[in-house]
């Protein structure tokens, strides 16, 4: 007999939200923090291996939960066993499909013809980093979302020749501008849904919020990799990109919704990076200090007919993501094949206070194969087999192989910092701190983003971290007589700025460049950035909450 819903709260433990003092979260939070610590240490200071990084973490966070928090061991263990599980599948299935994809055209020689067609429109390391990292990067977000743009882009920027490092750096900065309405819009549908908000009031003001970021993304990029002087040489082909994005951004978050501004976005930006470069190329051409100086202008041998089949598994790639996540066809996707697990010690064991009431979560994982970017990416990867001249199915097959070996430890990375995630979600350390930032008052509209931005940190995801904290906003903005909608745009505004420092983002990019072991070095690289974006957004949130109301819708 199913127990009831009486039952079922009686038998689920309560989370505890404020276990150390009385009348406050600040001390706790504090407490809260500490796998946060130890994970910025290891990675920023030790250099630690980024497996090793989240698996002390997600120990800590493991043993604060059972011993200061409360919850029972075997649930605690659950919520981590579940977590990992997530990121494999269907996190870690997007990073091998995409590096197998690119590594059989490295194999099959069509790479080489990639780098020279691209070449052709500029060899200029700044210009190219701003096409394939920002432009194409931001279409593949818009498609597909949750680290596929970054595992796709990085590779391909160190296939050009980038440092790997500046490869990987490059592209989770790049990767800012689109995240808030990545996967066809899910970060803002998912959260307006749950806070039962108007979606297309927090579509238009996080368009009004990021593309004063988006604009200037092609200008940070550049004056990361060579510096201001340097920049100013391509500035009007930065400010083309820029421009065209952020405004296109900006029309279609405020007069459509949150589903096209980053597909239309990105094409219409890289159509006019291309028309520009047609007529305009710089002086002096870029390249990184360890490359050898460009020769003159690049030329491509190559017939339209070899460069369209070379570029065809990214094309076949970006076309059959885009159908595939096109919520009404995702729908039919996952209910043709749809397994639900009620996952062992975790299941109805953890109970919420929701609306003032203790809420038992369910939690059952869904293995929706059909549904996942991932298998698009499989097929896309099998389709192109087939214009790959010499490349036969048994190749293929061996180059799937070789590529979960490349990319093992990366593998247990991504599991260690999902079940980190879903550990502090289980035990209330992650509602602690944001109850802790949510007690600064008036000056909570500054602290929204970065609330965003902890969520992201946290979980790897804007829509994760929405709907941990996307409620939370919405009360503490009533309780201060601050736009709801305003708060929680600002929690998927300020999160995209967390998605660089993600050790889970991190992780992807190691794997896509190759640089195991040098987690610590990418988050040392990104952190500047981030810290510097996430004030920015705050600083702009806490004035359309009081002096610049008017820019709200």
């Amino acid at each position: 007999m199913e127990p009831t819903v009486t039952q079922a709260v009686v038998e689920a433990w309560h989370q505890v939200y404020a276990p150390i003092g009385e009348g406050g979260y600040l001390l706790s939070a504090l407490v809260a923090g500490i796998p946060i610590y130890i994970l910025f240490y290891l990675l920023a200071v030790k250099k630690v291996k980024g497996h090793l990084a989240g698996a002390c973490a997600s120990l800590a966070a493991l043993l604060l939960g059972v011993f200061v928090w409360g919850i029972p061991a075997t649930t605690a263990i659950g919520s981590y066993t579940y977590g990992f599980v997530y990121g494999l599948f269907p996190i870690v299935w997007i990073v091998i499909t995409a590096i197998w994809v690119y590594n059989m055209t490295v194999e099959s020689g069509e790479f080489e013809i990639i780098k020279s067609s691209l070449a052709s429109i500029t060899d200029d390391r700044r210009l190219q980093a701003v096409f394939i990292g920002f432009a194409f990067g931001s279409f593949i977000e818009g498609t597909a979302g949750f680290g596929t743009p970054v595992a796709i882009t990085a590779a391909m920027l160190a296939g050009l020749g980038f440092n790997p490092l500046y490869a990987a750096g490059i592209c989770l900065i790049a990767n800012t501008a689109p995240v808030a309405f990545g996967a066809v819009g899910i970060p803002i549908t998912a959260v307006a849904a749950a806070t039962k908000l108007d979606e297309m009031t927090i579509s238009a003001i996080v368009g009004r919020q990021l593309p004063f970021l988006s604009i200037i993304v092609p200008v940070w990029l550049s004056v990361t990799m060579c510096g201001f002087k340097r920049t100013l040489e391509v500035l009007p082909a930065l400010m083309v990109a820029g421009i065209a994005f952020a405004g296109t951004q900006f029309f279609l978050s405020n007069f459509h919704g949150p589903t096209l501004p980053d597909i239309v976005s990105a094409i219409v930006t890289i159509v006019a990076l291309w028309a520009f470069l047609r007529v305009w190329k710089p002086k002096n051409v870029w390249r990184f200090p360890d490359e050898p100086a460009s020769t003159g202008p690049a030329t491509c041998n190559y017939s339209a007919g070899e460069i369209l089949r070379a570029w065809m598994p990214y094309l076949i790639l970006a076309v059959l993501v885009l159908i595939q996540g096109w919520p009404s066809v995702k729908k039919i996707l996952a209910a043709t094949v749809n397994i639900q697990v009620e996952w062992p010690m975790y299941h109805m064991m953890v109970a919420k206070m929701v609306d003032s009431q203790w809420v038992p979560q369910a939690v059952k994982y869904s293995f929706q194969p059909l549904a996942a970017a991932g298998t698009a990416i499989l097929l896309s990867g099998f389709i192109s087999i087939f214009l790959m001249p010499g490349y036969t199915m048994g190749k293929a097959v061996s180059c799937f192989g070789r590529t979960i070996v490349q990319l093992r430890w990366p593998i247990v990375s991504i599991g260690n910092i999902v079940g980190l995630a879903f550990i502090m979600n289980a035990n209330g350390m992650s509602t602690t701190l944001g109850l802790a930032l949510a007690g600064t008052g008036v000056l909570f509209p500054f602290f929204a983003p970065i609330l965003g931005w902890l969520g992201v940190f946290l979980t790897g995801s804007d829509t994760s971290s929405n709907l941990l904290f996307g409620n939370l906003q919405k009360t503490t903005a009533q309780a201060i007589g601050v736009s709801p909608e305003l708060c929680v745009a600002a929690n998927t505004s300020g999160g995209v700025t967390g998605k660089m420092i993600s050790p889970q983002s991190i992780s992807v990019a190691v794997a896509a460049t190759g640089l195991h072991g040098k987690d610590g070095d990418i988050f040392r690289f990104t952190l500047k950035h981030s810290i510097a974006m996430v004030l920015f957004i705050s600083v702009l949130t806490m004035l359309q909450a009081y002096p610049l109301k008017w820019m709200l819708p």
